[in-house]
């Protein structure tokens, strides 16, 4: 990511912080940092564990030229995807989690290359790029199709 591509991501994510400047200010003092934003503004997560979210993951990129973005927590134990403000509340979808208006999620600044802890796999570009929902819930198919596929041959 350019230098203004990571300062529009930046701005992107801290317009949804309760207050936008003390966030820059806590990235730009430890860019290892992370902030606790509010979800269900610009946009939801779904939370998928990370056996599923990987896959899923490899299936979007290869039908999209870019998803939207895309965390992991430490241990790669589960995945959020960035999906449209309202999703969250709608989804309906066994062992996935939405995060919607009312809560909070934990997000590392953008730039590229933070290891540990929480991380970008898909850090936002500044743009808005949200994963389309019907986009993510056919990827996520497909990859449960591969897993249980794989899972008969063993």
């Amino acid at each position: 990511m350019t230098g203004s591509g990571a300062k529009s991501a930046v701005e992107w994510l801290a317009s949804v912080a309760p207050d936008p400047d003390a966030c820059r200010w806590e990235w730009e003092r430890n860019p290892l940092g992370v902030a606790l934003l509010p979800a269900g503004r610009l946009w939801d997560v779904l939370i998928l564990p990370g056996e599923l979210g990987y896959p899923t993951l490899d299936v979007l990129t290869r039908v999209m030229d870019r998803p939207g973005p895309v965390l992991a927590d430490f241990g790669d134990a589960r995945m959020g995807f960035f999906v449209p403000s309202g999703t969250a509340g709608r989804w309906l979808g066994t062992g996935v989690r939405g995060a919607g208006r009312g809560t909070w999620i934990v997000v590392p600044h953008p730039h590229p290359g933070r290891a540990g802890g929480v991380r970008w796999l898909i850090p936002p570009d500044g743009s808005g790029t949200l994963t389309d929902p019907t986009v993510l819930e056919l990827a996520m198919h497909e990859a449960a199709a591969q897993l249980a596929r794989d899972g008969t041959r063993e």
